[in-house]
């Protein structure tokens, strides 16, 4: 993955914006939770800075990656379209305290750097855009899953072969 690596502070304190589009394949923690390493995702990052005068940044996700249905156990294309905004602390201190201050779940707080990795973000981002639980809305094959349903079998009709015997 190519490295992007800015001055968190002065990208917000200057408006700063980066925009790209990254292969799915160097997304090396993304790439664990997919199918395969097929598709890219977009992102765009814009700085500024809150109300309250604290630098933030929006950072914008999409794209389409491939996860495994956890009902059929088969591949399935997932769309990402996510969008947060990052409020820059100094410090942990001062991260805490901007949290309490915005009492906003909207936003997230995190600790800037004078030398921040905007890759891991685009990375972070996605990832927490993925579902908890990968599964298509309609499984394209249940017809096995809708059989083994039907044909529940009493565990008592195991015995009753043995009774026969």
């Amino acid at each position: 993955m190519n490295a992007i690596v800015i001055d968190a502070f002065e990208f917000c304190r200057s408006n700063g914006s980066q925009q790209g589009v990254t292969p799915v394949a160097e997304m090396t923690r993304l790439t664990r939770d997919c199918a395969d390493t097929s598709g890219t995702i977009t992102w765009k990052a814009v700085g500024g800075t809150s109300k309250m005068g604290f630098p933030q940044m929006t950072l914008s996700v999409s794209g389409t990656v491939q996860l495994v249905c956890q009902r059929c156990l088969t591949p399935y294309a997932h769309t990402i379209d996510a969008q947060t905004v990052l409020m820059l602390g100094k410090d942990d201190e001062q991260a805490d305290e901007i949290e309490e201050m915005i009492n906003d779940e909207t936003i997230d707080v995190i600790v800037g750097s004078r030398s921040m990795e905007l890759m891991d973000l685009v990375e972070d981002e996605a990832l927490l855009a993925l579902p908890h639980t990968p599964k298509h809305d309609a499984c394209p094959d249940s017809a096995l899953l809708d059989k083994a349903k039907s044909e529940k079998l009493s565990p008592f009709d195991a015995l009753k072969g043995l009774k026969s015997e």
